[in-house]
């Protein structure tokens, strides 16, 4: 069990906060608990998406200025190097995975039955990730489809109209397409790239 004490460290090691000696130190925990490691991993991650959709102001010029100034005026003494990142966690550096019975993250919709799951966010390339589920009988209201759509059936079935699609086939839908209402028989697991303005994801990161 990860104590209250260990998450705030992990938290402050996941946004650079700790100084040298508080950073090794966790560095050497992190060494010997798996899980502990987890969590870091975790922490970036979601730091990482704040981050991304996070709107970027520019500074006013004369503000970075003086700031500029005031770092170079300052004698700040010398401090030792951070630890390197333990093995396993720079080998992971770039990367990140998800685990099939991993339950953390999904959302439920307003619409009873049916949930979403963020994956991935590509703010400067314009598209996202998810994960979607439908439970047996579940339907998913005839709707315009905001941006381009892509789904692919992990487990399942999905009809659409008078379409079925079952696991391993693929469905495109363009910008401004109209979708009729949507079911699941026995319900579903679906794998979606949607553009980032998106509803689902602007939901999926609320």
């Amino acid at each position: 069990m990860i104590t209250e004490h260990r998450q705030e460290l992990a938290s402050l090691y996941a946004l650079g906060a700790l100084d040298a000696p508080e950073a090794h130190a966790f560095v050497e925990e992190m060494r010997a608990d798996a899980e502990l490691r987890d969590l870091v991993i975790e922490l970036e991650r979601t730091s990482d998406l704040v981050a991304l959709a996070s709107s970027w102001v520019e500074p006013p010029v004369a503000l970075r200025g003086k700031v500029v100034a005031r770092v170079a005026a300052l004698q700040l003494p010398e401090k030792p190097p951070v630890p390197a990142m333990p093995v396993a966690l720079a080998a992971l550096a770039g990367l990140r995975f998800e685990q099939a019975a991993e339950s953390r993250g999904w959302k439920p919709l307003p619409i009873p039955g049916a949930a979403i799951k963020l994956l991935s966010f590509e703010k400067e390339h314009g598209y996202a990730v998810l994960l979607g589920k439908l439970d047996p009988g579940t339907r998913y209201p005839a709707h315009v489809n905001a941006g381009p759509e892509d789904f692919f059936i992990l487990t399942g079935d999905l009809v659409i109209g008078e379409k079925k699609l079952v696991a391993g086939d693929f469905h495109h839908a363009d910008a401004g397409s109209q979708h009729e209402e949507n079911h699941s028989v026995d319900g579903c697991t679906l794998l979606a790239v949607l553009t980032k303005d998106d509803p689902l994801v602007a939901f999926a990161m609320a």
